[in-house]
């Protein structure tokens, strides 16, 4: 199969030849895998027991999923990826602020399903045939997934959708096979070695996990969505059905495994570390499919991450290939995954690079729901194209390329939810005001997506009632914003 060459340009109607199953397909198989297995784990480290803990994830992926879901039909309609379509409501060139938004996310999760996958892995390896555990074994194994991980990356859409469809199906035996290997060891009862509720009380540790644990699930795919739906038609199939299928693509994906992660760190009495004591509890038949686990399902979640972070880095930089920026981003990714098991706690980071990505992430995801709704869903597609095209001018052209009341309306939410957040190393000053409860989240989304509602009024009046990309340019020249 030929290497992709699209990068974040506008796919032709010929080419959007995916439908609603493929998108289940590669929203299930790429989450099968101990990169987000792991988040599971995260309540029961935070001192929760098994009914708090499900509760937490199920609650929490519910609430990201309906969300964030929508997002998918942005994409849809505009056949590029959604940080380009942002430009919309960002402008052309503040649109950077979802490509710098998406590039992050995408480099910390490929960085963590890379340490998470090598270490099991490793861990396996020592038990299966000796293999020493020091730095020089752990820094083999990940140059390997890294390697197994841009190859798929670099070949694009089409081989990593193949993979996802193949690791559906499998990593689903694998993990039930898992299950029936851990049961016998599993309890319901919190952990002692926790140390007890992480904040001191229920609810405040409880509200912690379903954000960090749940909510930062769905919160993830916010710029990687459009990634697979500019490759559906929607002459085809119908937004609805694109809409379904997102709603079941990321609630099974990231429940099947977040769950199967809850359920192995009980059975495996998994406290303070994961992939160790997940490792030390499985049963010797399972060591090899454990190890099918770590590594096949590493590579299919890290090579979507990484393709989603060679467009994101290619949106910005525009003279650069999607091949040049995926090679680039991946030499980043893997060198944060060496920081990540030398120099970093896992529970620590994994809590404070999800809550931080949240709190800015959701306020730009809320704005572009926002201009979706108001525009009806109408783009144009060809003005969305112009800072790749190294251009100017365009219905999204603003002011020098950039819509400064979404940016700051952005900026304000993004800001209001870093002063609200609460991490092991930072307790932000707003805390005092939320009673030390984490409400990051919901204030930088209801933050920046008032803002933009207040700031952009006139300009929402003004396209009130216009239905086509033409009129929508007559009225938004750039002289006029």
């Amino acid at each position: 199969m030929p290497i992709e060459q699209r990068g974040v340009d506008t796919v032709p109607e010929a080419e959007r030849t995916s439908g609603p199953r493929d998108l289940v397909s590669i929203l299930l198989g790429s989450n099968l895998c101990l990169g987000v297995i792991v988040f599971g784990w995260l309540p029961v480290s935070f001192g929760l027991g098994w009914w708090a803990s499900v509760s937490a994830v199920v609650a929490g992926t519910a609430v990201g999923t309906l969300l964030t879901a929508p997002l998918a039909l942005v994409s849809l309609r505009t056949a590029t990826n959604l940080s380009t379509s942002s430009g919309a409501q960002f402008g052309v060139r503040g649109r950077l602020v979802g490509s710098v938004v998406g590039l992050l996310l995408s480099l910390g999760y490929t960085a963590l399903t890379v340490w998470i996958g090598g270490d099991a892995m490793t861990g396996v390896l020592h038990r299966l045939f000796g293999l020493p555990t020091g730095g020089i074994s752990y820094g083999v194994v990940y140059a390997l997934l890294a390697a197994a991980t841009v190859i798929g990356a670099v070949y694009g859409y089409r081989v990593l959708l193949r993979l996802s469809r193949i690791l559906a199906v499998g990593m689903t035996a694998l993990l039930i096979l898992g299950v029936v290997a851990y049961a016998p060891h599993f309890t319901t009862s919190a952990l002692p070695d926790a140390g007890g509720y992480l904040l001191g009380s229920f609810w405040p540790t409880w509200l912690l996990a379903l954000v960090a644990a749940g909510l930062s699930g769905p919160i993830a795919f916010i710029t990687l969505l459009g990634d697979y739906t500019r490759y559906i038609s929607p002459t085809r199939h119908r937004p609805r059905r694109v809409l379904h299928a997102t709603w079941l693509g990321l609630t099974a994906g990231l429940l099947v495994p977040q769950l199967f992660g809850t359920f192995t760190a009980y059975a495996a009495r998994a406290a303070t570390d994961y992939a160790g004591p997940l490792v030390s509890a499985a049963p010797g038949w399972y060591l090899v499919p454990l190890l099918l686990a770590a590594s096949a399902g590493s590579v299919g979640n890290a090579g979507l991450m990484l393709y989603s972070m060679g467009l994101d880095l290619d949106a910005i930089l525009p003279r650069a290939s999607r091949t040049q920026a995926t090679f680039a981003v991946a030499g980043v990714a893997t060198v944060c995954v060496f920081a990540g098991h030398f120099a970093w706690d896992a529970q620590a980071a994994m809590t404070s690079f999800v809550l931080l990505l949240t709190a800015i992430g959701t306020p730009w995801a809320v704005i572009t729901l926002i201009g979706f709704v108001r525009c009806r869903g109408v783009y144009d597609a060809d003005a969305l194209q112009v800072f790749n095209r190294r251009s100017r001018g365009g219905v999204y052209w603003y002011r020098a390329g950039w819509n400064l009341r979404a940016v700051a309306s952005w900026a304000l939410g993004a800001g209001t939810g870093l002063l609200a957040v609460s991490l092991p190393n930072y307790q932000g000053p707003l805390l005092s005001w939320t009673g030390g409860v984490d409400c990051s989240f919901l204030l930088s989304g209801m933050v920046g997506g008032a803002a933009y509602l207040i700031l952009t009024v006139r300009q929402a009046n003004a396209l009130e009632g216009l239905d086509t990309p033409a009129d929508i340019g007559r009225e938004s020249s750039p002289s006029s914003v």
